[in-house]
């Protein structure tokens, strides 16, 4: 579902991110590793068709995110590090205005806002101005709106900052079933423990570079440490 070819992207005379090679299947959920500044967000913003890569080629469902980016961006959804969320509509208005962008009737998006506002429990929050909203109702508001319209691919930077454990447990148990129902989850995280706990794999990038791809386990198994220890050693030994 998602293939990444030679991929590179250059600001200036510097590259965020180098040669990347990845391919993740239907239905797993992968998480993506990587120090501050290592490519990360980048790599996510050429996935989801917010830059253009300077080399090799993304595609999406089969779908090239440069030569036909329409039919792409119409199987992802996408949850970026800090979501814009227009602050003048209300929760419900929102929901409405992203099922018209993906071109869903209305009958359908009535039916699927019932589905995901109960999924983020925004039940109480739907009809009040989102300028209000405390930045957690904001980010499961941000899940509510990427899942509306059922995409194949999900693509979530850094997802926790302003949700409470509660909330937390309830995305990942979210996230996982969506998994199992074969959509494919790409999510970048710091948060390890995380990390270790629901990636079926994982993908290190450091400098621009992928450093890693496989299962948690596999890591573990060859690094002879735990999750943490291994992701240090790894990104300190490719930064020296």
């Amino acid at each position: 579902m998602i293939e990444l070819e030679g991929v590179g992207k250059q600001f200036g005379q510097e590259w965020a991110v180098r040669d990347l090679t990845l391919r993740v299947e239907a239905g797993t959920f992968f998480t993506f590793l990587g120090p501050n500044g290592a490519g990360k967000t980048t790599t996510m913003k050429m996935m989801a068709g917010l830059l253009r890569p300077t080399t090799g080629t993304v595609r999406i469902a089969g779908f090239d995110m440069t030569s036909d980016p329409v039919a792409a961006k119409a199987k992802i959804g996408y949850i970026p590090d800090h979501p814009f969320l227009y602050g003048r509509l209300t929760g419900r208005e929102l929901l409405e205005f992203v099922g018209g962008l993906y071109r869903m009737s209305p009958d359908d998006i009535l039916r699927e806002e019932e589905r995901v506002v109960e999924a983020f429990d925004l039940q109480r929050d739907l009809d009040r101005l989102v300028e209000g909203f405390s930045h957690g109702t904001r980010q499961r508001l941000a899940f509510a709106a990427c899942f509306l319209h059922h995409p194949q691919v999900v693509i979530i930077d850094e997802p926790w900052v302003g949700l409470d454990p509660r909330n937390i447990r309830g995305a990942i148990r979210f996230l996982k079933e969506k998994a199992r129902e074969g959509t494919s989850i790409f999510m970048s995280t710091h948060t390890l423990d995380i990390a270790e706990e629901i990636a079926e794999e994982i993908g290190i990038i450091c400098r621009g570079r992928l450093i890693y791809q496989g299962t948690t386990a596999g890591l573990k198994t060859a690094a002879g440490r735990d999750l943490e220890e291994a992701f240090l050693a790894m990104t300190e030994e490719t930064r020296v």
